[in-house]
């Protein structure tokens, strides 16, 4: 589901940073729903600028069960979202969309108790990306912490794949199909942004 949106998208065809939001925007203590709780992770305003400054576009792909689950609202996912765009602008960096699902398969309640392909590791949010925004996915980028956002960005046809991780993740590396790089901080994919 789209929450925000800058502009509409170009002409020409433009590479994506696509971003995962707890545990790669923001330290993921589970839930998080409130400014007081959201920490910006080391890195995160250079990894956008620098994508920006080579003409990417910023976009946020995030898995939001706590809204089918009834511990926040969608307002309150909203509020805590503009917020989070706010501190990018004040940075001198943007996000030029955000997409989530709110749903859970299991623990969802009324409405989103649903198998939902936004959901990641389903592609959903993926493809709504694609169809409201001109996008290159050959050249585009996915940064998550968990193998389903790797799953997703994989399913969708991301080119370039990075799993955020501690690199003694031992289960994480089993996992990894040879198009993800296992990365333990975010300025080491800020020195591979080519486009």
């Amino acid at each position: 589901m789209l929450l925000l949106m800058r502009e509409r998208s170009c002409n020409t065809p433009k590479p994506v940073l696509f971003l995962d939001r707890d545990g790669v925007i923001n330290f993921d203590y589970g839930y998080v729903c409130c400014e007081e709780n959201f920490h910006f992770k080391p890195g995160i305003f250079d990894l956008v600028l620098g994508a920006k400054a080579k003409g990417y576009l910023c976009i946020v792909v995030t898995n939001q069960a706590g809204i089918g689950r009834g511990l926040y609202s969608i307002e309150q996912f909203r509020h805590l979202s503009k917020w989070m765009c706010e501190q990018f602008e004040n940075k001198g960096a943007s996000i030029d969309a955000i997409y989530f699902s709110p749903f859970h398969p299991s623990e969802g309640q009324g409405k989103y108790l649903l198998e939902e392909n936004t959901r990641k590791p389903g592609t959903g949010m993926f493809l709504e990306a694609v169809r409201d925004h001109n996008i290159d996915l050959t050249k585009s980028i996915m940064v998550g912490d968990k193998m389903s956002d790797m799953k997703a960005s994989l399913g969708a046809n991301v080119a370039f794949n990075y799993l955020l991780s501690s690199p003694f993740d031992i289960e994480a590396s089993k996992e990894l199909d040879q198009r993800v790089s296992l990365v333990s901080d975010l300025a080491t994919i800020t020195s591979h942004l080519t486009y």
